[in-house]
């Protein structure tokens, strides 16, 4: 722990929030700042190799938050006493921190490692994840494949795996600065897993193909059945890309890509593996009060329920998903788009298929200096069963309004109204009040972001 709070000294001491700096030169990066935002994926850039060279950088947030929580619950039979949800308070969230170290090896390979200083689920230092990106083969042979690798990039790590567009455009704990809103999709696509991506990118042509381990967590533990059908086994989590993307004339940029990912054999969750937490704190908790079995205690806890405000689909044994990316920029006017189309087991030892789909549309116009300012609107839809023998699906929606200034390339503020609402979720869960019947939280929240 020690060392890691040298080494955040060491970074605010030798830089600024005004830039990205680099002790040497660094190959091939997506620009931490205002600059790299709408970059996918990955990217070639001809900076030359000068040499081993080290790259430091962090990401701070800072939120506050005026939000209400309302549900349905009424009149509650006994033995039900004392039940109702949270009163929310005006006020900061804690504060999220990411740090940055990467290194350029060799001419077209370097390792990135980034850590979370602080976050909503684990208050304490902990690393997200790190890999090896090699966009040149030179280290086996000078100029060896150089046509076909002018074009390639190879991933390898425990690191944020490229399934779909829309995680690109999201939160990470205190690195906010690509999210144009505050809150990330309602079911949150997100996971750090052991394994490979191989890219290649040509011409406006887009591919990308990866395998993982399908483990958050890696271990080399038995998997125990705690029922007769649950698979025993964990199956590799396959991920491909294929899209178009051009920027048709010095006004206009068009993308489209289709994603996929599938695993026969779960073990992490794809809709559940973001361990920084949710940015809507605390909504639709409960206080403490007496149950059917007695006393449920408080569930506000930012870190043990720090998935406030997401939905996770919680499938069993398998899953699948696809997801649709448009996104199209014509001076200041921008639109991203998500339709996620997504089916898994029903259940843990059950493979029953069930599907949940999720609709996400947003628009924002950029405007001012170097589009330094920017008002925009974002809908979120989700609907589907929480199990096939539920009668009803359920369907969580939101509205998200706001606008932001880039005070400078590495500095933003934005401001935010959302309404979000729950629709047929049951009255009651194991004979407890569900939080969700009925449910909706709204208000404003205000975020500071700074990047370098």
């Amino acid at each position: 722990m020690k060392i890691i709070y040298l080494l955040a000294a060491v970074v605010l001491s030798l830089t600024t929030v005004t830039a990205q700096n680099s002790f040497g030169q660094i190959q091939n990066t997506i620009p931490r700042d205002q600059n790299g935002i709408n970059q996918f994926d990955v990217k070639k850039d001809s900076a030359a190799y000068k040499g081993i060279s080290v790259d430091l950088g962090a990401a701070f947030a800072l939120q506050f938050q005026g939000v209400k929580s309302f549900n349905d619950q009424s009149n509650l039979p006994a033995p039900i006493t004392g039940y109702r949800l949270n009163n929310l308070g005006n006020n900061f969230n804690l504060p999220t921190a990411n740090m940055i170290i990467g290194a350029q090896l060799y001419d077209g390979v370097r390792v990135n490692l980034e850590l979370y200083l602080a976050a909503r689920h684990h208050n304490e230092t902990w690393v997200k994840g790190g890999y090896l990106q090699i966009d040149k083969l030179d280290f086996i042979k000078k100029d060896f494949l150089a046509d076909f690798m002018k074009y390639a990039t190879i991933k390898i790590g425990q690191m944020e795996n490229n399934y779909g567009d829309a995680h690109f455009r999201r939160s990470d704990n205190g690195n906010t600065l690509a999210n144009p809103f505050i809150g990330n999709n309602i079911m949150d696509a997100f996971t750090t897993e052991m394994g490979a991506e191989f890219y290649y990118n040509r011409n406006g042509f887009v591919s990308m193909i990866g395998v993982t381990n399908s483990k958050l967590n890696q271990n080399v533990k038995e998997i125990v059945a705690s029922s007769p059908t649950q698979n025993t086994t964990i199956s590799p989590t396959i991920l491909a890309k294929i899209g178009f993307d051009k920027q048709i004339d010095s006004d206009l940029r068009v993308r489209l890509t289709g994603s996929l990912y599938h695993v026969s054999n779960i073990s992490g969750n794809l809709y559940g593996s973001d361990r920084a937490g949710s940015r809507f704190y605390g909504v639709m908790s409960h206080a403490a009060y007496t149950g059917v079995s007695g006393e449920v205690a408080d569930n506000f806890d930012p870190a043990a329920n720090k998935d406030t405000g997401r939905f996770n689909p919680g499938y069993g044994n398998w899953a699948t998903s696809y997801m649709i990316n448009p996104f199209i920029k014509y001076k200041g006017l921008e639109f991203f788009g998500t339709l996620e189309f997504s089916s898994g087991g029903d259940a843990k030892g059950n493979d029953d298929k069930r599907t949940v789909n999720q609709y996400v549309g947003d628009v924002l116009y950029r405007f001012g200096k170097n589009e330094n300012l920017y008002v925009g609107a974002k809908y979120n839809l989700v609907t589907g069963k929480l199990k096939n023998a539920d009668a009803n699906a359920v369907t969580v929606n939101r509205l998200e309004t706001g606008l932001g200034w880039f005070m400078t390339k590495n500095i933003l503020t934005k401001v935010v109204y959302v309404d979000q609402n729950y629709k047929d979720f049951s009255q009651f869960t194991a004979g407890n009040p569900n939080d969700l019947y009925g449910g909706n939280f709204n208000g404003v929240l205000f975020e500071a972001v700074i990047t370098f």
